[in-house]
């Protein structure tokens, strides 16, 4: 099995659909013995350059092992789901299971439930100034 990396961008007027396509993609990867090592959802984000007049649309990130059957079905079902504006498939030389830099960013979420990536959606703490030394 390989490792691969996915992301598809969905029309923001089918957001309340998102978490029913990531259980659906869910289910295709791990119903043929893959894994998913990093599932990540950016949410509505606003697009470089206009997709069919729209401006924003909402991100997902996938790190998924699986074989290349199940790799193509899951293809397969971004070309002929109408929700899906695009999609990339990056092949990974091992697995990536740390957060995104997209994670740093208060607004997106893991749905792994790591702790690891709960920790770095946190902002990070202040540091208090040196006190100056008294002469």
């Amino acid at each position: 099995m390989r490792h691969y990396e996915v992301v598809f961008i969905v029309h923001p007027d089918q957001s309340e659909q998102v978490p029913g396509m990531i259980e659906r993609y869910r289910q295709t990867v791990t119903g043929r013995s893959g894994k998913i090592h990093r599932l990540e959802d950016w949410g509505r984000r606003q697009l470089t350059y206009p997709i069919q007049k729209i401006h924003k649309a909402h991100y997902v990130l996938m790190n998924v092992e699986c074989d290349n059957e199940t790799l193509n079905e899951l293809e397969h079902a971004f070309k002929f789901n109408d929700a899906v504006l695009r999609h990339l498939i990056v092949k990974m030389g091992a697995a990536v299971t740390s957060p995104s830099p997209m994670m740093k960013e208060e607004k997106s979420r893991s749905l792994t439930g790591g702790a690891a990536a709960e920790e770095a959606a946190r902002p990070a703490p202040a540091v208090p100034a040196p006190e100056p030394a008294a002469t």
